[in-house]
């Protein structure tokens, strides 16, 4: 029976040592109830979206060369690892999939968020394809599953949202026909059944595949395995001094992701306090530290301010043709649009003429917003800008952060203050 869910990210994976030292952690572990969901080795994301942009450019007129810090990159790991040994198959099997890679990029006929989903999912086949196998060299012995066979979605590409029916028929009847091995998947990717494709659910969504596993499963507990010791007030290598938090409530957890923390994927949590699984955020650098426990607790708990900030913000300020009120009517209108582009408001904010919102940038869907808004509204924008949020705010914590900017909007709730800012 799988009881445990451990996820481990990029960081945790980015280097040989970075493996050996994932597999000392589930040495210590009764494996025969644990799922690893593993994400890409360290940036690898980041570069396969950089060879997707010249790929795209170059209407996938491109040598193979331009994959080149990708397979250089991952053949360093494995030399590493298996002793230089370049005769193992895992490197024709790895030099299969840099092969497929390389296919998919010069597919650049499809629309960019189609192609995107089926390039950039190879970040995580890449690295869970690697390490399952030193996993089973070494003695440790897993079952790698494709994590698309699984998790089940919309075509919503590069957001997809699952069909948790299918989701936890498949996953209950891998739980049922468990024999004892570990399991290892991919994290973040998923697949659609008709027609069947690839699809993502977003940067970051690594998180989301361990709860939906864990949510399918009935599992006891999910933990997350970080470069830090658990969950803090805010990014470290932004602000100095940040303090830990040991205990959050899944509410509170929530607003955090929602707001921008990064150190959980906002829809991880909803499945695992709809089954009261509790979420550790422990760190992989010193596994003797206490983690970060968020759970259903009923207690009251004081929390320190926290301070989160998103990079690369739209702020669009939207007003009526007609110069009629921006009344209930109005806002429907524009939300229902949003809602079809799948463009999520950070922050909103709404005068007697004007409805301001704060976005993540994507040049394509504010495009597209303006596009069809322009008839009935008029629309300015600004683009490039940092959302600033602090939760459990109090007079003079903005201060410092604030000097010398330019603020464009702000809005203080009982507990969170937020800024939109140049």
């Amino acid at each position: 029976m799988i009881r445990k869910i451990y996820k481990f990210g990029g960081a945790s994976v980015k280097d040989a040592d970075a493996v050996r030292n994932l597999k000392s952690i589930i040495e210590k572990e009764n494996r025969d109830e644990l799922i690893l969901v593993v994400s890409a080795m360290g940036k690898t994301t980041n570069a396969i979206e950089k060879a997707l942009a010249e790929f795209r450019k170059n209407n996938g007129h491109l040598e193979i060369s331009a994959l080149s810090e990708i397979i250089e990159y991952h053949e360093k790991i494995m030399i590493d690892l298996f002793e230089g040994n370049t005769s193992h198959p895992i490197f024709e099997v790895m030099t299969n999939l840099f092969l497929d890679l390389y296919l998919n990029l010069q597919e650049t006929g499809f629309d960019y968020d189609y192609q995107y989903d089926n390039t950039v999912s190879f970040g995580e086949i890449l690295s869970t394809t690697l390490i399952s196998t030193y996993l089973n060299e070494c003695g440790i012995k897993n079952e790698l599953l494709d994590a698309r066979e699984y998790i089940i979605t919309d075509h919503n590409f590069r957001a997809a949202n699952p069909n948790w029916d299918d989701c936890r028929l498949r996953i209950q009847k891998l739980s049922d026909n468990h024999d004892g091995t570990m399991y290892i998947t991919q994290g973040f990717i998923a697949g659609t059944i008709s027609p069947k494709t690839t699809t993502t659910l977003g940067r970051e969504g690594s998180d989301f595949t361990a709860a939906i596993f864990a949510n399918c499963m009935d599992a006891q507990e999910v933990t997350i395995w970080k470069d830090v010791d658990g969950v803090r007030n805010a990014d470290p290598k932004r602000f100095p001094n940040t303090q830990k938090i040991s205990h959050l409530s899944y509410l509170e957890a929530i607003e955090l992701a929602f707001y921008g923390a990064s150190i959980i994927h906002p829809k991880t949590l909803k499945p695992l306090q709809n089954k009261n699984i509790p979420l550790k955020v422990k760190s992989f650098v010193d596994t003797s530290l206490e983690p970060t426990i968020i759970d259903n607790t009923e207690d009251y708990i004081e929390y320190v301010p926290s301070f989160i900030v998103k990079e690369k913000q739209t702020l669009m300020s939207i007003t009526a043709r007609d110069f009629s009120f921006m009344n209930e009517h109005n806002r429907a209108i524009i939300f229902n649009i949003m809602d079809e582009l799948n463009l999520h408001a950070n922050m909103t904010q709404v005068s007697a003429l004007v409805l301001s919102i704060c976005f993540d940038e994507n040049e394509k869907k504010k495009l597209q917003l303006i596009e069809t808004l322009s008839q009935s509204f008029k629309i300015k924008y600004n683009d490039g800008l940092q959302l600033f949020t602090i939760r459990h705010y109090h007079e003079g914590l903005e201060k410092d952060f604030v000097k010398d900017k330019k603020i464009y909007i702000e809005q203080r709730s009982r507990s969170t203050y937020q800024i939109v800012l140049e």
